[in-house]
């Protein structure tokens, strides 16, 4: 059974009747024809934005539309729908989103040419380093009509603190999933692509079962463990306050009032998403990795229950790393189905 959106750190489902925003309760209301005033999401209630735009002196102003973009992050667990809410939020014509972008790498890789013991390490102080670093969201994205950004990378969570000092008012949707239906789906992939060695794995030891595939997958520094531990951390960090955690089963069951949701915690005007549409596909991306159809999305938005082809001590295993159903004394915000009771 689905319970109340109404804590500051769960965003929960039970019934969307009509009813008022007050107090510390945040529920559906539905739309009306007049256009409402834009809010922000910020801790329990909602209130009116008034910071001003700022006025640069001319010799500040940038050349480009950059400084009127507003940037926010896709990140979370691999196989949990980021792809799906991407192909969701581009239906929004000011909105921009794709699959995982190269920003987060490249910004990594800046930060390490420029850090202690590197040769350029006092050739460029903070202030310098941050100039640079937006520089490189403003050239990546630079063309671009949309007013909203969503980059897309798993490794977000794990850079927040660099992220908020660029873009303060900023926030990530995080994705979430069951770890055994992540495995399952993983596994899926490999073995329709059989005829291909995915660079997922490092040598044939690694590729050799579905025992030691899912083991290298879970490693703190792979495709699944990696993430799984960031995400881990920053639901605990100063900047918790700035996620959203969207379990994929709700996005797929249902996906009008998990976007609703999302609307509001990005504090965006509502859109009339169309669920029965949606397309997105990257064959390029995915051939590079040996997994053609990754990031293949269905054309409509459903959920598609199946029997798990993991081996049944396997998939206990992994089940048992949800732990977004469970996060004292954290501000993340979620959008999760309440947990069966055992």
């Amino acid at each position: 059974m689905l319970s109340n959106f109404c804590e500051k750190t769960d965003v929960f489902f039970r019934s969307f009747a009509h009813v008022s925003m007050t107090g510390n309760d945040v529920r559906h209301r539905k739309q009306s024809n007049h256009r409402r005033p834009r809010k922000s999401f910020r801790g329990r209630r909602f209130f009116k934005s008034s910071s001003p735009i700022p006025i640069l002196p001319a010799t500040l102003i940038p050349t480009s539309i950059f400084f009127l973009m507003k940037f926010h992050f896709i990140s979370g667990l691999p196989r949990s729908g980021s792809t799906l809410t991407s192909a969701l939020l581009r239906q929004n014509p000011r909105f921009h989103a794709g699959i995982s972008s190269p920003v987060a790498g490249l910004m990594e890789g800046i930060i390490s040419n420029v850090s202690a013991g590197t040769e350029m390490a006092s050739m460029v102080n903070g202030e310098q380093r941050a100039r640079i670093l937006r520089g490189l969201f403003e050239s990546y994205y630079a063309g671009l009509e949309e007013e909203v950004v969503f980059d897309t990378n798993r490794a977000w969570t794990a850079q927040l603190p660099a992220l908020m000092k660029l873009f303060p008012e900023s926030k990530l949707i995080c994705l979430v999933r069951n770890v055994s239906w992540i495995m399952d789906s993983m596994e899926r992939q490999f073995r329709e692509n059989a005829f291909e060695h995915t660079r997922l794995f490092n040598n044939p030891s690694e590729r050799s079962s579905v025992y030691t595939r899912l083991e290298a997958l879970a490693h703190a520094d792979r495709l699944v463990g990696f993430p799984w531990h960031a995400l881990r951390e920053a639901c605990y960090s100063e900047f918790a306050d700035r996620l959203v955690l969207v379990d994929y089963d709700l996005l797929t069951a249902r996906p009008a009032d998990v976007m609703e949701l999302l609307y509001q915690f990005l504090g965006e005007e509502p859109f009339e998403h169309n669920f029965e549409q949606v397309d997105f596909d990257s064959p390029v991306f995915d051939r590079q990795l040996g997994l053609d159809g990754l990031h293949r999305v269905h054309r409509k938005v459903a959920p598609r229950p199946r029997k798990t082809i993991l081996p049944p001590d396997l998939f206990e295993r992994y089940a048992k790393m949800d732990f977004w159903h469970h996060l004292p004394d954290s501000p993340a915000f979620r959008i999760v189905a309440e947990p069966k009771e055992s």
